[in-house]
């Protein structure tokens, strides 16, 4: 993303503007960000947890004088995604070296972080480094964590008795730390090479992110060492694993392979496709190039149409190139060899490979499709748009759609959301949920679609607001039926349509018969974002009404009890319904209260655990009612009740708290 203006005071303005708009849609996810200024050039590479977070940190609050002297020379700001804050540290670190930025402290030092070296010997050492000598020796890292590293070291060399002396030399005598049992003494031949190479080789898989059974292990002995009462020991565990777990980071920015290659992948969404190739050079990635193009071809096609235009001189052809699975796989490889006399080598990346190259080809991904989020984002979708008129016979241009969904769990805590969607991208400030209160407890995604519509659109009628475009309700003919006979009552002509999953068939009132739109359509892409952003706001609702409920004691609604209480009696009569069948006795020696309180506490815990079995009674009736297939609402009568009910709510309209 680039912002360019021109002229004085009111320029610089709305560069500022642009660039906050751009730290704004930056992803969530960790990275690499540069600041440009007008010439193009790099001025700032900074990395963040939060791409997002980070960069809209430099546009709120009281801003420092370095924050308001790199803004005022920023012209642009891009973006690099990784997989974890340890990739983005080391990328960081390898951009700055490139581009030598102004306002960066720049690292000279080509080996900044630190190496575990284990040396080529009958019995090898292992220590931690900043030099690599080109002899032989296993290098693991680097490990910008250096704490982490050291902890590591610590926890090695108490868990496995291997040397700690930089040089061996023979001895007879072994020196202290054989005494300690931290060292078998190959300098006074008490150890074989075999069995001391074990010892190596556990440590190299452990390394190499090889050893989750060596990890189990430490984990064991760790529970053990808690049981025995030596916490010590336990703690030491504990730390040497979590150093571990931070050292075996599936790192792709740097490794020790000096071998040039670039990892290419892709994101479509319709006709849009981007490319993402990141490029390692002297073992180093430098950065990555997103490619931007429109092809109506498969995607099984896509990686081989963009080499033959990528790669067109074979001068720019690293010795490997890292592609994503493709049927097309045998074709690019001849293409490559006898069309461009290429030696170079195609690798397609499966799961089971090496997990340096399946995050690289992840991360070349994860870039790819943030480019096409941004794609979409900059055209507002106009062509999804103008599809989706067409072929389901609107009027207008479906500018602002509202779709809804319904969540539960075998019917309790029934949650219905409502989101928006504006010149096709999501309008989170519009996006609403409905607690629904007709159907808790009861399985009938019908009456709470009804529901949620009425109190959705009544409100709007009532406050004149903008009415949508387009409604788009999940699910098939009956739901759609449901929500239009609701519609007509309170007098509305809003377009309804129902996505349905199984075989994302469109459904429009009163035709059975689906319209079916190719995959790669965009209007059905568009629809499939709007369906599927409802089902996670609901879902996401959901989950978390769950979490209060089930996180909160029935007995903290008994009168007089506070948590004290409510623990005691859980602990003695465990559930509500053994509570509500005790003795008035029971409870008032459990609590220690008067008789008169302990009948108030048993009156209100029998009416509760009558409400609780009406509930039940209700869900199960509702399972052979009409409500949640096709066929059982093809019998129902949607109608009367609900919209009657709506009509008359649009004249004296409650406060539902949307």
């Amino acid at each position: 993303m680039t912002a360019k203006t021109t002229g004085g005071k009111a320029a610089a303005r709305t560069v500022r503007d642009v660039l906050h708009e751009t730290a704004l849609k930056a992803p969530q996810s960790s990275g690499v960000y540069l600041w440009r200024n007008a010439e193009g050039t790099v001025i700032y590479v900074g990395k963040a947890k939060s791409l997002k977070n980070r960069l809209s940190s430099y546009f709120s609050g009281q801003q420092s004088v370095k924050t308001r002297l790199l803004i005022s020379h920023a012209n642009s700001i891009e973006y690099i995604t990784t997989a974890n804050e340890y990739e983005a540290l080391l990328l960081e670190n390898n951009l700055i070296k490139k581009y030598n930025p102004r306002y960066n402290i720049c690292l000279k030092d080509g080996k900044s972080y630190p190496v575990l070296r284990i040396t080529k010997e009958d019995f090898p050492k292992i220590y931690k480094t900043r030099r690599i000598l080109q002899d032989g020796s296993t290098y693991f890292g680097p490990f910008p964590d250096v704490a982490a590293l050291d902890t590591f070291l610590d926890a090695i060399f108490k868990l496995y008795p291997i040397r700690h002396c930089r040089t061996l030399r023979k001895r007879d005598t072994p020196c202290l730390y054989y005494h300690m049992k931290q060292c078998q003494a190959p300098c006074c031949n008490k150890i074989s090479k075999d069995s001391y190479n074990l010892y190596i080789g556990e440590i190299k898989k452990l390394l190499e992110g090889k050893g989750e059974e060596r990890v189990k292990d430490l984990q064991a002995e760790m529970k053990a060492a808690a049981a025995a009462l030596d916490f010590e020991k336990a703690a030491r565990l504990r730390d040497g694993i979590k150093a571990l777990m931070v050292l075996q980071n599936q790192n792709i920015v740097e490794s020790f392979d000096s071998d040039d290659r670039d990892y290419i992948a892709y994101h479509s969404e319709g006709e849009l496709v981007s490319f993402t190739v990141l490029k390692i050079r002297q073992g180093k990635l430098l950065g990555r190039e997103n490619y931007r193009a429109e092809s109506l071809n498969d995607n099984d096609d896509l990686i081989a149409e963009f080499m033959a235009v990528f790669y067109d001189d074979i001068h720019t052809i690293p010795p490997q190139v890292y592609i994503p699975q493709t049927s097309e796989f045998e074709h690019i490889s001849r293409w490559l060899h006898e069309e461009k006399k290429s030696t170079s080598q195609v690798i397609m990346v499966a799961s089971r490979d090496l997990p340096r190259d399946v995050a690289a080809i992840q991360m070349a991904k994860q870039n790819a499709k943030e480019d096409i989020v941004r794609r979409l984002r900059d055209r507002g979708d106009t062509p999804a748009m103008e599809e989706l008129k067409e072929k389901l016979g609107l009027d207008t241009l479906p500018v602002r759609i509202e779709g809804f969904d319904i969540a539960h769990i075998g019917g309790k805590w029934p949650v219905a959301s409502l989101i928006s969607f504006y010149n096709g991208n999501p309008d989170k400030k519009n996006y609403r949920y409905f607690r629904l209160r007709t159907t808790d407890g009861l399985i009938d995604d019908f009456a709470s679609m009804k529901e949620a519509v009425s109190r959705r659109y009544t409100r709007l009628l009532n406050e004149q607001a903008e009415l949508p475009d387009l409604l788009l309700i999940d699910g098939g003919i009956g739901q759609v039926n449901a929500v239009e006979e609701i519609l007509n009552s309170l007098g509305l002509d809003i377009p309804v349509a129902g996505l349905a999953k199984r075989d994302e068939e469109i459904y429009r009132p009163g035709n059975s018969t689906p319209i079916c739109l190719p995959k790669r359509s965009d209007a059905l892409r568009l629809l499939q974002r709007v369906r599927d952003e409802t089902h996670r706001f609901a879902t996401s609702r959901n989950q978390r009404l769950r979490t209060k409920e089930n996180t909160k004691s029935i007995f903290l609604e008994l009168p007089g009890v506070g948590e004290k209480r409510a623990l005691q009696l859980q602990r003695q009569f465990l559930t509500l319904e053994n509570l509500a069948v005790a003795e008035e006795s029971a409870v008032a020696q459990c609590l220690h209260v008067r008789a008169d309180e302990a009948a108030d506490i048993l009156l209100k815990a029998r009416d509760l655990d009558a409400q609780r079995k009406e509930k039940k009674d209700l869900q199960r009736l509702s399972l052979g009612q009409a409500g949640t297939t096709k066929e059982k609402a093809a019998e129902a009568g949607y109608i009367a009740d609900l919209a009657s009910a709506a009509l008359a709510a649009a004249e004296n309209p409650p406060d539902y708290g949307e």
